[in-house]
């Protein structure tokens, strides 16, 4: 790779850093600010473009970032909205599909059905990364999140075979619609067995591995080996990738520890963050592609694009309007109240944006067919991917926050307190429990039971004091002034510890791991 190519990923990557707080600050998602940041680098004409081949592009973004939307869900979460999830995920993947390819034919009748449904495919799919990027800092209610991630990690997988099929008819100019569903079903058996298998192998060994810096690595390669395996055998890499973290994020509560957790935390989100950034950058600077493919007569494409942006918008929201119809007279039958809103389903609908795999689906149609001629309608099918895309992350996600604000859709925050408190008197509940058996298996004296029991309560009334009842209420509250004052004093004093053992750090004769074990010890102890 050319010098000046290391440059420019690291200057993306360093945007994608100030592009945190710079968010916060804004009140946008960093992931649209590092689109708007790759859009402006492409169209200055001193940055060169960015020379990565598309066919890595997904293989190279998507295993960490499933993998780490993964570990905030799990198989609960989809089975509960499982019915939701796949009516987006699957039914409105296809319908999508067949509209855009309906309206691309319509507009460029010269170009082959097949074309036209590679396009559908390949912006049918809003973007798992851009949803979970935009959708899950807005304080969205818990099952409105759980659905948009839901949908946007599932939909790949069906976009991806149909795109696929899609692209092999017209490279070798046949067909077949057996051959199709075939394909289909191998494809999601494959994913799923490759998924089940790794995710069960790999829980396995990491429940070997001592040091939580190991694991975490073993689930840092996990994705990647499940991407490629499955791709290599003709399975859905994507199906694959998502089964495998899903697993081993439900298996974490057998083979992780607290240094599991937090170690693992650390690391996850550090690499989301950057992995993000860099995909969302990628998505800008790849604009000067676009526009250098389909020359200077580009704005003869915008008629197009602009009505293929209202076919995916636009539907979106009448299939979201049709189906919550549809269900809120079903389970109104069942007595269940558990409908989203017309305001939760305007939010749901706003939230559809595209992204990674959009761009890099389009990057990947092929140059030429198998005959040696042009793949037709390559130019304008780029061009209006991209259009779908910064229309979707550049409009629809700056002005997502207004419209979650305007329909006044929030979380439940007081529901999920209750949940929490009881969550805890749960915890307290079974470290008492366990704590009593203990003290009669060691046989210790009862002042040191009663000690020991009025730690835990007390703590109990610190993390949550809702949750503690009255005597520890009162216990903390007295302690509370006392506690603080300690805290600061403790404080002072191990800073004083960790200031003297950096200042030996840099003294010769003392080897620096020595001193990072001591750091670590101390860092701990301060917790």
């Amino acid at each position: 790779m050319a010098h000046h190519q290391f440059e420019l990923i690291f200057l993306v990557l360093f945007a994608t850093i100030l592009a945190q707080p710079l968010g916060k600050r804004l009140g946008q998602a960093p992931a649209v600010l590092m689109t708007a940041f790759g859009v402006v680098l492409a169209l200055l004409p001193q940055v060169p473009n960015i020379e990565l081949e598309p066919e890595i592009i997904l293989p190279l973004v998507l295993p960490p970032l499933l993998y780490a939307a993964a570990r905030r869900t799990s198989w609960r979460q989809f089975a509960e909205n499982w019915t939701a999830i796949g009516l987006r995920a699957v039914v409105l993947v296809i319908v999508t599909t067949v509209a855009v390819a309906w309206i691309f034919h319509l507009w460029y009748p010269a170009f082959p059905i097949g074309a036209a449904i590679a396009l559908g495919a390949l912006v049918a799919p809003p973007d798992p990364v851009a949803v979970s990027a935009l959708a899950s800092k807005l304080g969205l209610p818990r099952r409105l999140v759980a659905v948009l991630e839901g949908e946007g990690l599932f939909n790949d997988v069906t976009a991806i075979v149909i795109y696929s099929v899609a692209i092999q008819a017209v490279v070798t100019g046949k067909f077949s619609a057996w051959g199709a569903a075939r394909d289909f079903a191998i494809s999601a058996v494959v994913g799923l067995v490759v998924g089940l298998v790794l995710g069960w192998a790999g829980s396995k060994i990491m429940g070997q591995l001592g040091e939580a810096h190991w694991k975490v690595a073993l689930g840092l390669l996990l994705p990647f080996a499940a991407y490629w395996i499955a791709d290599s055998r003709g399975g859905s890499a994507v199906l694959a990738v998502l089964v495998c973290s899903l697993y081993l994020a439900d298996a974490a509560t057998d083979f992780g520890d607290s240094d599991f957790r937090l170690v693992g935390d650390s690391f996850w989100e550090i690499t989301e963050m950057l992995v993000t950034g860099f995909a969302f950058g990628l998505i800008g600077l790849e604009l000067s592609t676009v526009l250098r493919d389909a020359g200077p007569d580009w704005p003869r494409f915008l008629g197009g694009a602009a009505a293929v942006i209202a076919v995916v918008v636009g539907l979106r929201l009448v299939w979201l309007l049709f189906t919550t119809s549809i269900f809120r007279v079903w389970r109104r039958n069942r007595d269940v109240d558990e409908t989203f809103t017309w305001r939760e389903t305007i939010v749901t609908w706003w939230a559809g944006m595209r992204g990674v795999a959009t761009v890099a689906l389009a990057l990947a149609v092929p140059l030429t067919t198998d005959s040696g001629q042009p793949f037709p309608g390559r130019t304008e099918i780029l061009f209006i991917a991209f259009a779908v895309v910064l229309f979707t992350l550049l409009l629809q996600g700056p002005t997502l926050p207004t419209v979650v604000l305007a329909t006044g859709v929030h979380r439940d925050t007081e529901a999920e307190r209750v949940m929490e408190r009881q969550l805890w008197t749960r915890v307290l509940k079974a470290e008492l429990t366990h704590l009593k058996q203990l003290a009669d298996i060691e046989e210790l004296p009862e002042e040191v039971y009663e000690r020991l029991r009025d730690g835990f309560e007390r703590r109990l009334a610190h993390a949550d004091p809702g949750a503690a009842d009255d005597n520890a209420r009162l216990e903390n509250s007295r302690a509370l002034a006392m506690s603080t004052k300690i805290r600061a004093i403790t404080n002072e004093v191990l800073e004083a510890g960790r200031t003297e053992a950096l200042s030996a750090r840099r003294e010769p004769g003392i080897p620096p791991d020595v001193v990072d074990r001591v750091m670590r010890r101390l860092d701990l102890r301060g917790r």
